[in-house]
């Protein structure tokens, strides 16, 4: 099943040349397991509470494929110019699959309540 790996990034100093390399090293991390860009800093709309810095989100194939990829020597070799000089927090989440209805997650809810 699709898994994401989603960072919420805050309080970066604008672009500097170490942030700028990590950039440009991180598409080749991702390659050898299937990651690719949804969405990478664009534009937003807050509609509830408060949300500062920007939004990246990652898609692979599945959960295996987002830790490999996290944990790969690759990726932790770069990471730092990242982490150096923005602050943030990274999670890497399953998807649902086709057809999913959130009916299923209130028959479990509901399941857990009644228990």
């Amino acid at each position: 099943m699709t898994a994401y790996a989603i960072a919420h990034l805050r309080n970066h100093p604008g672009p500097h040349p170490d942030v700028i390399a990590y950039i440009e090293r991180i598409q080749d991390t991702l390659d050898p397991y299937s990651g690719r860009f949804l969405v990478h800093g664009g534009a937003k709309e807050v509609l509830e509470g408060q949300w500062p810095g920007d939004v990246v989100m990652i898609e692979f194939p599945g959960m295996d494929e987002a830790r490999a990829w996290y944990d790969s020597e690759a990726y932790q070799e770069i990471l730092p110019l990242r982490t150096d000089h923005i602050d943030g927090d990274v999670l890497l989440v399953e998807g649902v699959g086709p057809g999913y209805h959130p009916k299923r997650k209130i028959d479990r809810l509901r399941r857990a309540a009644d228990a």
